[in-house]
């Protein structure tokens, strides 16, 4: 069979028909233990996207996962988080049929219709990460991980009584805490990788800024920073936010204010003409921006120099 688009899988009971598994005891939530996942038929769609929420741990999975144009192999215990409706494909090694152990969570909104978490799971930046940024677990990391799991998997089998959700939103819920606390562990530790990723930003800002880019194409947006480093732009500002303090929105601001007071105090270009010159369309945004982060206005700064 063909696929020339992404194929949507619209419901758990879906999934499971297309990974040869029972049909769900849950039609809105649904624990699978991937060891019964025999294989993923070769002729399965590469492409897919799902209208519920994925979270994964994975081991042993000799295949790659593509997100975009970013690929990523999965050969070490790892998580990865899929929201709704975001596209990832799976590629097999040579025609092997893929394989793979671990756990998979899989959550429909509409389960979560009523309670606090169904506002405040859109908050978890990690589900908007590309496959290459998936969240590296340590050995007691992923014995948390799976113990979660599989208590969800108690309840999910258990008896449906009224207390069933609630029980089961609250284990999802520390599940995903455990995932902010993680990917902030895996910020700091991972210190080659992110102390390059900061280099390469530094680089492209001042490339940007020392060229006519900004003049051309205007100042650049956190989604063309992110797309520049090949990272999605939750991922980077999470990051930066680790290491730095600050989003890439505030470097972005921070290399524009370095780079005007450069003109300001080294040029005789009005404030209009270098507002121009770094990308803004009315000077007086410029000027408002200089002063909320300076506390002075582009004349007065330029005024310490004359």
């Amino acid at each position: 069979m063909a696929y020339t688009q992404p194929y949507r899988i619209k419901t758990i009971s879906q999934y499971h028909q297309l990974m040869g598994l029972p049909s769900p005891q849950h039609p809105l939530v649904s624990v699978v233990n991937m060891d019964t996942i025999k294989h993923i038929p070769l002729d399965a769609p590469p492409a897919m996207m799902f209208d519920f929420y994925s979270i994964s741990l994975k081991r042993n999975f000799n295949a790659k996962i593509k997100y975009g144009q970013q690929e990523y192999d999965f050969d070490e215990g790892i998580m990865f988080f899929i929201a709704p409706l975001q596209v990832f494909a799976i590629e097999p090694y040579k025609g092997v049929p893929i394989k793979r152990s671990g756990w998979l969570l899989l959550i429909h909104p509409d389960f979560l219709w009523h309670t606090p978490l169904a506002q405040k799971i859109k908050e978890y930046g990690y589900f908007d990460y590309s496959v290459h940024e998936a969240l590296f677990l340590s050995e007691k990391e992923e014995t948390t991980v799976t113990g979660l799991m599989q208590a969800i998997e108690q309840e999910y089998h258990s008896n449906i009584d009224k207390f069933s959700q609630s029980v089961i939103i609250a284990q999802l819920e520390l599940l995903l805490t455990y995932g902010d606390r993680f990917y902030q562990r895996q910020f700091l530790t991972r210190k080659i990788a992110n102390h390059e990723i900061l280099t390469r930003l530094e680089d492209y800002l001042t490339d940007y800024f020392a060229g006519d880019e900004v003049a051309k194409k205007g100042l650049p947006t956190v989604q063309s920073v992110a797309d520049a480093l090949a990272l999605s732009p939750n991922y980077l500002s999470a990051l930066l936010k680790a290491w730095t303090g600050q989003t890439t929105q505030q470097h972005i601001h921070d290399k524009l204010i370095a780079k005007a007071k450069e003109k300001l105090s080294g040029t005789s270009l009005t404030v209009s003409e270098i507002a121009y010159e770094l990308g803004f369309e009315h000077p007086q945004s410029f000027s408002k921006l200089f002063k909320t982060k300076t506390q002075l206005s582009p004349v007065a700064f330029r005024g310490m120099f004359g």
